[in-house]
């Protein structure tokens, strides 16, 4: 990982504070049919542009809300874990997780992370809660709304 730049006593301070956003991602028919393929979730909503543009009230496939989802993981790496000194990152879970708007086939998501809490678990061990926004380039609403729940092991 990189050099620290964010400690973990420092979290604490930020609590309730935005800590920044990641690079934009590709929402793209490509990254769609994978993840159809690699969850079994075929419906046309996602996969067959052309039905979706005649009956989806989208105007076009949509991705599936738990790639959306899926992106938690490497947006909250960008944005704070990449800044920590730390051995390991263990995803613990999800809370409050709320798919708001549909990401339509070629849009560009980013995730808007801030700290909710942070606990000390002993044994260089602290539980990490994010608040996760993940934003659809150009949308009034974000996709997804959701805390992480992560233990940094230092």
């Amino acid at each position: 990982m990189s050099t620290a730049q964010i400690s973990i006593e420092s979290l604490s301070g930020r609590t309730g504070q935005r800590i920044g956003s990641s690079s934009w991602i590709d929402i793209d028919q490509a990254r769609i049919d994978e993840f159809a393929r690699c969850t079994n979730d075929t419906q046309w909503i996602h996969v067959d542009p052309e039905r979706a543009a005649q009956e989806s009230p989208f105007g076009g496939t949509i991705a599936h809300g738990f790639l959306t989802l899926s992106l938690l993981a490497p947006t909250v790496f960008d944005v704070l874990l990449s800044q920590m000194q730390i051995k390991q990152a263990v995803n613990c879970g999800l809370e409050k997780v709320r798919f708001i708007a549909p990401v339509r086939a070629g849009k560009r998501v980013r995730n808007h992370v801030g700290v909710v809490s942070i606990e000390d678990k002993g044994n260089g061990r602290h539980l990490l809660t994010t608040e996760n926004t993940m934003e659809i380039e150009g949308e009034d609403k974000p996709a997804l709304l959701a805390h992480s729940i992560v233990m940094l092991i230092a």
